[in-house]
């Protein structure tokens, strides 16, 4: 039984239906092998079938067959043997990368604005009595005889004067804190771009130590800013949790190993081939109907 390619389905009422591999390949390309290749044979019409001169390459990742002229200067006599390709990421499988991806680039942003903090902090302990000096000379000049007194600010004011008043080592200690917390934040970013289990784990037990803290916060003063951040790192840690079935859920890391064979191995391209003597589907059309006004492709032997 041949399977629908991604995005011949109608949509069914009330579900959002993502077709990621339509969108790795409108971002990417499709991936295509044998084009390079002087003829196509009968056992590789799972990636290549010619008809009418026409030669017909489908894409491994969203199943569409593209109609391409034979190559004016071919490279190989061939397409190449399975052995010799990596299959892209289809499915749960790429659903899954293009997620964490996601996650990572949250994570890389707060190792930027955290290592700013870092070293802003750090650089102050260094210099803390002529930034404190230099504070009270343009605070002075801001406020006016009229103003309130230079030795109390309020606001913002209020807040760096207390920032510079605290003790160097204090300073020193607070920016440290945040280096190593930026420095996890990367790691975290790192793991997640390249799909590493290590990262996972990393990424949900620090954002999981980190909830209460967000909870109390947000018994103290609300803002949209706190929300979104609350419900991004909820959905981060349901998402390890349950998705990438962490601590063994769900069958754990075995599981997630046969969901992604299923959907992305050869297996899965088997299902997507069409028998011979089958029409290739055209992108849009129903499952079993073949390409506009093309006929069931024949292989060339070649």
């Amino acid at each position: 039984m041949v399977c629908p390619p991604p995005g011949t389905r109608p949509r069914r009422r009330g579900h959002l239906d993502l077709h990621y591999e339509l969108l790795a390949c409108g971002w990417s390309g499709h991936v295509l092998v044998g084009t390079d290749a002087a003829h196509i044979r009968p056992e590789h019409g799972w990636c290549a079938r010619l008809h009418d001169g026409v030669r017909w390459h489908r894409c491994l990742r969203c199943d569409a067959w593209v109609p391409l002229d034979p190559p004016a200067h071919p490279v190989s006599p061939h397409p190449p043997e399975r052995e010799a390709i990596v299959l892209p990421l289809r499915g749960r499988a790429l659903r899954d990368k293009l997620v964490l991806r996601l996650i990572a680039i949250d994570r890389a942003f707060h190792f930027v604005v955290l290592g700013l903090l870092a070293a802003a902090v750090l650089a102050v302990a260094g210099n803390q009595a002529q930034l404190r000096h230099t504070f009270y000379r343009v605070l002075a000049d801001l406020q006016g005889p009229s103003a309130a007194s230079v030795a109390h600010p309020q606001g913002t004011l209020a807040r760096i004067n207390e920032l510079l008043s605290l003790h160097a080592s204090t300073l020193e200690t607070v920016g440290l804190v945040l280096a190593a917390y930026a420095l996890l934040e990367g790691a975290e970013a790192v793991g997640l771009w390249y799909q590493r289990r290590w990262a996972e784990y990393l990424t949900f037990v620090a954002t999981t130590l980190l909830l209460p803290l967000e909870v109390y916060e947000l018994t103290r003063t609300v803002s949209v800013l706190k929300i979104v951040a609350f419900v991004i790192n909820v959905a981060v840690v349901v998402y390890l949790l349950l998705a990438k079935r962490l601590f063994g859920l769900r069958g754990g890391a075995a599981a997630d190993a046969r969901e992604r064979e299923h959907d992305s191995g050869w297996a899965a391209i088997e299902r997507g081939t069409p028998p011979p003597g089958v029409p290739v589907p055209a992108p849009g059309a129903p499952v079993g109907a073949g390409a506009e006004g093309v006929a069931a492709p024949a292989a060339d032997t070649g």
